[in-house]
């Protein structure tokens, strides 16, 4: 099938290599001419793994093409997605108007029957407002269907989590674009929820908003088990256990982060609130996860007694593993408080410090770990990354000042670090 994909963010980029994967001729789009001409010749401007090898291969093949040029995409295509930021407005709500922008520019293009797919995330009615929109503006007065199609794609896993999805929900009101969705994920050959429009977007904010406040739960369970003198990790372990809850996002840490779960939860919020619904749970959720960065400077405060002048090792900027993505990533928060405090930061970070650079100030950035453990007087795991986990802890003791390890993700077993001299603490468990 032919396709244009437009946005060549996380979302699009992964969506247009993984339809061209699957034997489909697209088209990616994008206004960034640098963006493109990156992505033309061969640089994927995101850290994503398998994305790189996906777009090289599509791209010889001539599955995958780039451009600026959407008005020939469109023309050229039966299906469009619509993959372009909602980043939040100052307040809450999601900036809408580059979604409106495509969708004018489609209109105005237009010359044949199209699915125009919004697969950016957007509040419930987008869909209506969007169709509403491309009729005020259809040039060559021709057929059209709107449909939404929420992605689940994880940073860092995003290439999997499309091949081999948990569900595909699409939203529409015609056979004949049910028909089109159907055979364009047929090969993936996963369970696909055919619904309306506004329930297929509240399913997305929905979705985001509970991963998010299951987080927090654990987090604020954590907090009363360092207060009982419990171990979080046990309990957590008890409730995964049950089926109805499972074990995934029950780790305790500083928080969520990242643009999916802070941005929709605050929309999620002004949704029910023009809808005439206060969400008081999913403000506490919120409410928690802001607690959970301040509580865990308060620790590093109190394991150093003084923070001024004392150097800080700060392992993992990203918001989270296998990822660059350093967008609400709790180490900023973190890291500015304690530069308040007059503490002098080394990091380093497997993918974010190029990134990191345009954000965060006046830190030394780090070839590696052993590096930032240097004449450190603590160091503080902020991000779970694998090799994190598999450090020569003895060599790290040997290089730093002062032997005091904080970790905000739980990722050593509290009595290694021990038995080696370190002081340790961590989240919500004995050690704390």
């Amino acid at each position: 099938m032919r396709i244009a994909v437009a946005g060549a963010g996380y979302v699009g980029l992964v969506t247009a290599a993984c339809f061209a994967e699957l034997g489909n001729d697209v088209t990616c789009v994008d206004i960034d001419e640098e963006k493109i001409s990156k992505l033309n010749n061969g640089v994927i401007p995101i850290y994503e793994p398998g994305l790189d090898h996906l777009v090289a291969k599509n791209r010889k093949s001539s599955n995958l093409k780039f451009t600026t040029d959407l008005k020939s995409a469109i023309k050229e295509s039966e299906i469009i997605f619509i993959c372009v930021g909602t980043p939040p407005k100052e307040t809450g709500e999601a900036d809408l108007s580059h979604v409106e922008n495509v969708a004018r520019a489609i209109a105005e293009a237009m010359d044949s029957y199209k699915v125009i797919v919004e697969k950016s995330t957007v509040p419930v009615e987008t869909g209506n407002k969007v169709a509403k929109s491309i009729k005020a503006y259809n040039t060559h007065k021709v057929d059209f269907d709107v449909v939404s199609n929420p992605e689940f794609l994880r940073e860092g896993s995003a290439v999997g989590d499309f091949m081999h999805p948990d569900r595909i929900v699409i939203g529409c009101e015609s056979e004949k674009a049910k028909e089109i969705m159907k055979k364009l994920y047929e090969p993936l050959n996963a369970p696909i929820l055919f619904t309306d429009i506004k329930s297929a977007e509240i399913i997305k904010h929905a979705s985001n908003s509970f991963l998010a406040t299951k987080i927090s739960f654990i987090n604020a369970i954590a907090n009363i088990c360092e207060l009982a003198g419990a171990d979080v990790e046990k309990v957590a372990e008890g409730m995964g256990l049950d089926k109805r809850i499972g074990k995934s996002f029950l780790n305790a840490g500083i928080g969520y982060g990242g643009f999916c779960f802070p941005k929709d939860a605050e929309a999620f919020i002004k949704i029910a609130e023009k809808l005439g619904y206060d969400f008081r749970l999913l403000k506490a959720t919120q409410e928690i996860n802001n607690f959970q960065k301040k509580n865990f400077v308060r620790k590093v405060e109190k394991a150093l007694w003084i923070v001024k002048n004392k150097t800080i090792g700060i392992l993992g900027l990203a918001f989270k593993p296998n990822t660059d993505d350093m967008r609400f990533a709790p180490s900023v928060d973190i890291i500015s408080e304690l530069q308040k405090e007059g503490a002098k930061i080394k990091a380093y970070d497997p993918e974010a410090a190029e990134k990191a650079k345009h954000i965060l100030n006046g830190i030394e950035y780090c070839k590696d770990a052993y590096e930032a453990a240097k004449g450190a007087d603590a160091l503080v795991i902020l991000t779970e990354w694998e090799e994190f986990k598999n450090l020569d802890l003895n060599k790290i003791k040997s290089l730093m000042r002062h032997p005091l390890i904080i970790d905000g993700r739980n990722i050593y077993n509290p009595e290694e670090p021990k038995s080696l001299g370190f002081s340790y603490i961590s989240i919500g468990r004995s050690d704390a």
